[in-house]
C-alpha cells in the first residue's frame, strides 16, 4: 500500500442513499437490485445513518417490525463514524478497528460522496487475502 493513499483512492463513489422515510422493504429491494449490503440514510443531503442488510433482519424482522411500515430511521445506526475523501487510508483502518465497523460513509461538506468497506481496504492492503478474494467476487444474488 502506498503510504499516502487517501480514502478517495479506495472508496466506492456515489453511495446508494435512501430517505429516512423509506421502508425496510424499499431498502431490501434496493440492496437486492444493486447487489449491495448497505444504504446510507439521508434527510435531503444530510447523512443521518446507515442501514445494512443485517440491520433489516436483526433490528427489523427479528424484532417483529412490519417491513412495509417500519422506516429506515427506526432501525438505522445513527451514531456514525465517517471519514473524509481526503483522509489517509490508515485513518479509515484505524477508525474501523476502534469502532468495530465494516463500513464507513465518506462525507464531504456534509454530503455522502462514497463508502469505504473492509473489503475495499482488504483489496488495497492485501490483494492475496481471502477477504480480498471474496470482496472482489460478484454478489451471489
Amino acid at each position: 500500500m502506498a503510504k499516502h493513499k487517501t480514502v478517495q483512492d479506495v472508496m466506492t463513489p456515489d453511495p446508494i442513499t435512501l430517505p429516512l422515510s423509506a421502508s425496510l422493504i424499499d431498502a431490501a429491494k434496493t440492496m437486492r437490485d444493486v447487489g449491495i449490503g448497505d444504504v446510507v440514510v439521508v434527510d435531503g443531503d444530510e447523512v443521518l445513518g446507515i442501514v445494512t442488510d443485517r440491520d433489516i433482519v436483526v433490528r427489523g424482522i427479528a424484532d417483529g417490525c412490519d417491513a412495509q411500515s417500519t422506516t429506515l430511521i427506526d432501525i438505522c445506526s445513527r451514531d456514525l463514524t465517517t471519514v473524509s475523501p481526503d483522509d489517509q487510508v490508515g485513518t479509515a483502518v484505524r477508525l474501523m478497528r476502534e469502532n468495530a465497523v465494516r463500513r464507513l460513509p465518506v462525507v464531504a461538506r456534509g454530503r455522502p460522496v462514497g463508502i469505504v468497506t473492509l473489503g475495499d481496504l482488504a483489496l488495497e492492503q492485501d490483494r492475496g487475502s481471502a477477504l480480498a478474494d471474496v470482496s472482489a467476487a460478484p454478489p451471489n444474488l
